[in-house]
């Protein structure tokens, strides 16, 4: 079912009004709380704009982290103001609190070129609860709810589910749009042919969304320390490898319907340990050595996975094919961040879905280069695998 977003309400509809904006601020902070990653501020700002363009008083609400629903100082958004404020080129005002009369006033006389930026949301007790109490309260901050925190929109939270039902219009921002158009085209109507790449460690975290998406796509490729719970499947050694045995039986399953649409390394980068990289070397799948682990995928899996690759219309790409983090174990899913941007580059659709394939693209300053990164994580499998998300359930339908 299609919902409003913002470019449904009318000049008049914001004009002058409080906005109230639930956006994903959820970004990573040092020990210094210096923030070291700025995207889920940066792809939060067109919204923002957007409204104060039309005359909105625009308000912020937004979580950050896991705070024991109670003020802890490391959480606060303090830190997240200070940045807004040098990305929008507006006054930004941090109010150190949200359900409040301080926070309530901040908001009735803020200025029409004015961001008002209320702290993080999990320092209410009623906020992952999902209070009414607590949503009838935000409620009260604006004039129109606008939700473009897609990252927490699989959460019933009363910032992200509950003021919906309290505070109409009820809207989604333009992130949130965005974010539902690429991953809901991918799933209803792709260009073809479709091929999903699936990485990461445990085959249990992608179990739905492999089962959901192995109807729908041409091809789907596996990379990522899952690939070995495959490998067991087929009856293969896969040593000191990181294989969950209660999901092999699932595996092989797997394997039986899915035919030729799997895809599995047919090799792969083996060591002894993650902490012995200069012992790193390939090894056939069927040939992985007991006392080693397999690490990422091999350079013959990467010409493999290059081929369907340069073939699609749509990619879509959720998890890492090795332990990007660290180097030789980085090669596979560099290469794949790199034919992902090429394959954009030649009108493909390449969707990235959020999480670690999200920071190993940005790693490679490739984000630009892709049709879409999402900004959730958890949102966006929850999102393939069919769910409903309350964040965008509770919002008003066209």
């Amino acid at each position: 079912m299609k919902k409003k977003t913002v470019r449904d309400l009318s000049d008049a509809q914001l004009k002058g009004k409080r906005a109230l904006v639930r956006v994903d601020f959820n970004v990573p902070l040092d020990d210094s709380c210096r923030i070291t990653d700025d995207t889920r501020i940066r792809a939060a700002i067109p919204t923002i704009r957007n409204l104060l363009d039309r005359g909105a008083r625009v308000a912020l609400l937004s979580h950050l982290g896991r705070p024991k629903a109670k003020p802890e100082s490391k959480y606060s958004l303090g830190p997240v103001a200070v940045r807004l404020q040098e990305l929008l080129g507006v006054p930004v005002t941090f109010v150190e609190s949200t359900d409040t009369d301080e926070a309530l006033q901040a908001t009735l006389r803020a200025d029409e070129n004015q961001v008002i930026l209320l702290e993080n949301t999990r320092f209410l007790g009623g906020e992952e609860k999902n209070d009414e109490r607590l949503a009838r309260g935000l409620a009260m901050l604006g004039d129109v709810y606008v939700n473009d925190a897609f990252g927490a929109a699989h959460r019933a939270h009363a910032s992200t589910e509950g003021i919906a039902h309290h505070l109409h219009p009820a809207v989604a921002g333009l992130l949130m749009e965005k974010e539902l158009d690429y991953l809901g085209k991918a799933l209803t109507d792709p260009a073809r042919p479709f091929v999903a790449i699936m990485g990461g460690s445990k085959i249990s975290g992608k179990i739905d969304v492999i089962e959901s998406l192995l109807p729908k796509v041409d091809r789907m490729l596996i990379g990522g320390a899952m690939a070995c719970t495959f490998f067991r499947a087929m009856g293969l050694e896969v040593g000191k490898s990181l294989v969950e045995a209660d999901r092999v039986e699932m595996a092989a399953a797997l394997l039986g319907r899915a035919k030729d649409k799997i895809v599995l390394p047919v090799d792969a980068i083996v060591a002894p340990s993650i902490d012995e990289p200069a012992k790193a070397h390939a090894v056939k799948r069927e040939a992985i050595p007991p006392g080693e682990a397999m690490y990422d995928i091999g350079p013959e899996s990467i010409r493999l996975f290059m081929q369907e690759i340069m073939k699609a219309k749509t990619i879509l790409w959720n998890g890492p094919m090795g332990v990007f983090e660290k180097a030789p174990f980085d090669a596979a899913t560099n290469a794949i961040s790199k034919a992902l941007a090429n394959a954009t580059r030649r009108g493909a659709t390449t969707i990235v879905g959020g999480g670690d394939s999200a920071a190993a693209v940005a790693e490679l300053g490739l984000e630009s280069q892709m049709s879409h990164v999402s900004t959730g994580g958890g949102a966006s499998l929850e999102f393939l695998e069919g769910r409903t998300l309350p964040g965008v359930a509770a919002l008003d339908d066209k």
